[in-house]
C-alpha cells in the first residue's frame, strides 16, 4: 500500500517552510488573484489581473485600478461610500 500525501495546492513549492499560517494566507491570496472577477462596466466575469493593482476586462477592454490581489478592496468600498455621501450632502445645500 502506498503512502497517502496531503494535497497542498498553490503552496506546493514552499514545502514545509515558513509555517502553516503564512502558507495558508499565501494560498488564499494566490487563489483570489488568479480567479476571474466581475467587470464594473459590462458586468461579465472576464476581469483578470494585469499587474499589481491593474485589472483588465477581456470582454470590453476596460482597464482600471484596484487592489493588489483583488479588483475591489474593502477600503475602496468604504471610500466610495464616503465620497457618495459627501457629494449628496453638498448637493442638498
Amino acid at each position: 500500500m502506498g503512502r497517502k500525501t496531503k494535497k497542498v495546492g498553490m503552496t506546493r513549492g514552499l514545502g514545509t517552510r515558513y509555517g502553516s499560517t503564512v502558507r495558508k494566507r499565501y494560498a488564499k491570496v494566490l487563489t483570489e488573484s488568479k480567479q476571474t472577477h466581475k467587470c464594473p462596466q459590462c458586468g461579465s466575469e472576464a476581469v483578470h489581473r494585469e499587474s499589481v493593482g491593474v485589472w483588465n476586462c477581456r470582454k470590453c477592454g476596460y482597464t482600471f485600478a484596484g487592489g493588489a490581489y483583488t479588483p475591489v478592496t474593502k477600503l475602496g468600498v468604504v471610500a466610495k461610500r464616503q465620497e457618495k455621501s459627501l457629494s449628496s450632502s453638498e448637493a442638498s445645500e
